[in-house]
């Protein structure tokens, strides 16, 4: 396992490294401009946009080529992108246009590679390795995130797009290297002869064989819109109450840390309890500490308890993601990533628009309590799912054993 994990971990590191802190500076770098507030606005839907109709192409992709391929020349991708933009650079041809090119790729080259990364993490290690590389992975991201952040802040205010895109070329490209000295088998010979659209098509009938595992699945997704609602409505509900934004910094940071604790308990977890169960309890759990946010407003007591969304919105997504390596078959795996994925992104816009409105009728506040509703809804019907599915089960043995 050891000559698989180091460069695998290493490509991750530098491959957050340099997503990281590009795609911090790139919106940054145009908002230094005046009046590019709407031009940066519109780039993040267009992105957020062809995101959600690329998706089922990708995991098409994923699951007709090798996974190692696909992450390799995502990185040369991101680091091509991030050359031209210094070149550009380097020779005075600054433009807007360029960076909003390249926020778009590195946008769908990331989705792209993390789908492609569970898929690969199920195929090139065994289900006994997969609770220990989950804590290496989570240890890794939260820790390349957190530098990534703490960088950014002193970084933004002295370097220009020249160093940013230099950073992120070198990044890339050592994460590709990494990637190609990992070892890999492949674990199954797609079928190339199926045509691409055919193959395309079928991901409906992957989710109509199982639809409650998949509606418990998609239900455990909304973890993520939830991150990214609180990512839009913590700094906007801070602004309003004139906090000042190191409250902002130190709300990302303890959420990073409950994250980061996670990933340094996770193995013992995921051996300890029930994927299912841990699911279903960090939704619930999520859901009461957001009530609680909703319900007291206080700056301490939001930074504090989001420590524990941290960690319980970590948990779920990697009790989630082991589950699938144990039960889903390899060959569909990109296909079902996709499809959770444009459940959660259409989540995603959705909360958006909630933001929008709540800011426009000046109820910002309200926004912890209705997004703690809605997880604390989705656990309960996820409570149910598996209940259901538990009586089938049980029914089914005794079926079986009547015979």
């Amino acid at each position: 396992m050891k000559n698989r994990t180091i460069p695998y971990l290493f490509a991750r590191f530098f491959d957050g490294i340099s997503s990281g802190m590009f795609m911090m500076a790139l919106p940054w770098i145009m908002l230094s401009e005046e009046g590019m507030g709407l031009f940066v606005a519109i780039t993040a839907l267009v992105c957020t946009s062809l995101s959600f109709v690329f998706t089922p192409f990708f995991a098409t992709l994923i699951d007709r080529h090798s996974r190692k391929k696909v992450l390799v020349v995502m990185q040369l991708i991101q680091s091509s992108t991030a050359l031209m933009v210094f070149i550009a650079y380097y020779n005075g041809m600054q433009s807007h246009w360029l960076l909003a090119f390249a926020q778009l790729i590195f946008w769908l080259s990331n989705d792209l590679a993390w789908s492609c990364n569970n898929a690969f993490t199920q195929e090139n290690y065994r289900q006994d390795e997969y609770a220990k590389i989950s804590s290496y992975q989570e240890i890794v991201m939260q820790v390349t995130t957190l530098g990534a952040g703490a960088l950014g802040i002193i970084l933004l205010e002295y370097w220009s797009m020249l160093e940013f895109s230099f950073l992120a070329t070198f990044a890339s490209l050592l994460s590709g290297l990494c990637y190609i000295a990992i070892p890999y088998k492949r674990q199954f010979s797609p079928s190339l002869k199926e045509a691409f659209f055919k193959q395309l098509v079928a991901s409906k009938s992957i989710f109509s064989k199982q639809k409650h595992f998949y509606a418990f699945l998609a239900l455990s997704c909304l973890s993520y819109p939830v991150l990214t609602f609180l990512v839009k409505l913590v700094p906007i509900y801070f602004a309003e109450q004139g906090i000042s934004g190191s409250w902002f910094a130190a709300w990302e940071m303890s959420y990073g840390l409950g994250a980061l604790l996670s990933g340094l308990l996770i193995a013992r977890l995921l051996r300890r309890y029930e994927h299912e169960n841990a699911m279903i309890v960090s939704i619930l759990v999520m859901a009461i500490l957001l009530l609680l946010m909703g319900s007291y407003l206080s700056p301490t007591l939001i930074i504090l308890l989001t420590i524990g969304l941290g960690f319980f919105n970590s948990y779920n997504r990697i009790a989630r993601t082991n589950k699938m390596h144990h039960v889903i078959a390899m060959e569909e795996r990109g296909r079902v990533e996709g499809g959770l994925k444009l459940f959660s992104t259409l989540a995603q816009s959705l909360s958006y628009v909630v933001i929008a409105l709540l800011s426009y009728l000046q109820l910002t506040a309200l926004g912890f309590i209705i997004i703690g509703i809605v997880l604390l809804i989705a656990g309960v019907i996820m409570l149910h799912l598996k209940q259901r599915s538990n009586i089938k089960t049980f029914l089914n043995q005794a079926e079986i054993i009547g015979h």
